[in-house]
């Protein structure tokens, strides 16, 4: 290994002074090269190290060897700025856009800059958009036009009917056919990542269950996971299970929910009310488990509150029976009808190219055939020991994204059947010990949507000074975009649904 590298894996913790520094060019150039032979961006965030610098981090992952490349610039903060990598990597865009609000650092070059979300930088310097930033200016925030005869824009949100939280879509259309969908969040932006950084242990957790409301487990296995690496607490292997169990029913619940929304969409009621029944069971048993019908309470740093007595075994075994067959039921009834097929096939492609160009995740890469999947690559918990088997599909359209979810819920309610066979023994939580000081670590969780990302990073005095989190729907969002380009604006709702993304889970 040359000495300018470090390589880590999921759920390592790391000293602060190993990680390598290099000129801004040789970073940049680093991480051209590392992608150009198969590794992807996992991760790209600032961190303000003092003296006047901003540390940059970049996490390259080589999914085939399960491990990721760890690299670091400084940028002074005179200087304000750094050569743009989105140019060459189209999936550092959104990174490199959180950096530039987040710390009022200039990605120069950058095609697209502008706004994540609504917030001022945390360097207390001049924002780079700041009649954008204060919310005291509407309409000023730079939107993509397309102009010429018969063009015209349509505008959704942000404020949207029912419960879902606010997001805008501004389509520039030529009658129905959609030239582009520019997606813009951020208006809720809870500030999550700063308060993880002044909470105790004890709230910091109940922060992260709140990160995005349906995917509780993932996020707070991501946190925990990530708290006892720094900590160098080994949970026991039932905790693991009963952690693994929990995942997968949450993975269940979201899955068979959005099988329902999109008999929803293309009018196919039967079938609908079917999964809607069925994903309730599923959410049934997560409160069993838990007490919450999402999860809420179980994860603890050192293991789980809650246990699975002989009793309760045996009772998820016959409802989840049941729940398999009622699912093969369903879905053949679904995935067989002439006319679900001639309305999900071929409808919002995501190719292959433009899927890994976007460093998308989850089951909507692999509806593209990108087999990634953190339960394989980057083993945790209780999967370095049982294995998922992993699919893809080739069609790479709605079609392939409703059928992943159709193999991804099979194979979930195999896979915990397996474990209440031989579930182990063990203690339910331990106590951990202090954070180790000036150390860094890494969590990954594979949750429903796909790669959860969590570092932190600790002071000489062990406490957090920088904790970076990533939900999958950072990633996932440009591929809606590019899903429905081209497409009738009717296909819309059929696409969105077909990617399920979470604005909470974004707005951090």
């Amino acid at each position: 290994m040359k000495q300018h590298e470090l390589y880590v894996r999921n759920g390592q913790n790391w000293e602060w002074d190993r990680i390598p520094i290099l000129e801004e060019d040789s970073f940049r150039q680093e991480i051209l090269r590392e992608c150009s032979h198969g590794a992807r961006l996992v991760n790209l965030f600032a961190y303000p190290e003092g003296s006047g610098n901003i540390r940059i981090f970049s996490m390259l992952g080589r999914d085939h060897e399960g491990k990721l490349r760890l690299l670091s610039m400084r940028i002074p903060i005179k200087k304000g700025c750094f050569q743009s990598l989105t140019p060459e990597l189209p999936q550092a865009h959104l990174f490199e856009r959180e950096i530039a609000e987040q710390f009022a650092i200039t990605p120069v070059g950058h095609p697209w800059l502008k706004p994540v979300r609504y917030h001022q930088n945390y360097c207390d310097a001049p924002d780079l958009w700041p009649a954008v930033s204060s919310r005291s200016i509407p309409g000023v925030y730079p939107f993509y036009r397309v102009d010429g005869e018969e063009v015209h824009e349509v505008a959704v949100g942000p404020v949207h009917a029912g419960i879902i939280e606010p997001g805008h879509f501004r389509f520039q259309c030529h009658g129905e056919e959609i030239l582009n969908l520019e997606i813009q969040l951020g208006y809720q932006h809870r500030g999550i990542e700063k308060m993880m950084e002044n909470v105790s242990m004890e709230r910091s957790v109940l922060l992260a269950e709140s990160i995005a409301g349906d995917t509780v487990i993932g996020h707070a296995m991501a946190y925990c996971h990530l708290i006892e690496s720094l900590s160098d607490c080994e949970i026991s292997p039932r905790a693991e299970a009963i952690r693994a169990i929990a995942l997968e029913l949450e993975r269940l619940s979201n899955h068979i929910g959005d099988l329902g929304a999109l008999s929803t969409d293309i009018g196919f009621l039967p079938p609908a009310a079917y999964f809607g029944r069925l994903r309730g069971e599923f959410l049934n048993l997560l409160m069993e488990l838990s007490g919450n019908r999402y999860g809420r309470s179980l994860c603890r740093v050192g293991g789980v509150l809650f246990d699975l007595d002989q009793e309760m075994i045996k009772d998820f075994q016959k409802r989840l029976l049941v729940a398999r067959k009622d699912l093969k039921e369903i879905c053949d009834l679904f995935f067989t009808k002439s006319s679900v097929l001639s309305r999900l096939e071929g409808t919002g492609i995501v190719s292959n190219k433009i899927a890994k160009e976007l460093g998308l995740v989850g089951p909507t890469a692999r509806a593209s055939s990108c087999g990634l999947d953190v339960r394989t690559d980057y083993a945790f918990g209780l999967y370095r020991f049982h294995h998922i088997p992993i699919s893809t599909v080739l069609s790479a359209d709605v079609y392939a994204r409703a059928l992943m979810r159709r193999l991804e819920s099979q194979r979930s309610i195999e896979f915990i059947l397996e474990i209440l066979n031989q579930i182990p023994d063990g203690d339910l939580q331990i106590k951990s010990a202090a954070l180790k000081p000036k150390h860094m670590a890494l969590s990954m969780v594979e949750g429903w949507r796909g790669e959860i990302v969590h570092v932190a990073i600790t002071d000489a005095h062990s406490r957090i000074t920088r904790y970076k989190m990533k939900d999958p729907s950072f990633n996932n969002w440009m591929g809606l975009s590019m899903a429905v380009r081209g497409a009738q604006i009717s296909d819309f709702p059929l696409c969105n649904k077909s990617f399920n993304l979470s604005y909470a889970g974004h707005d951090l």
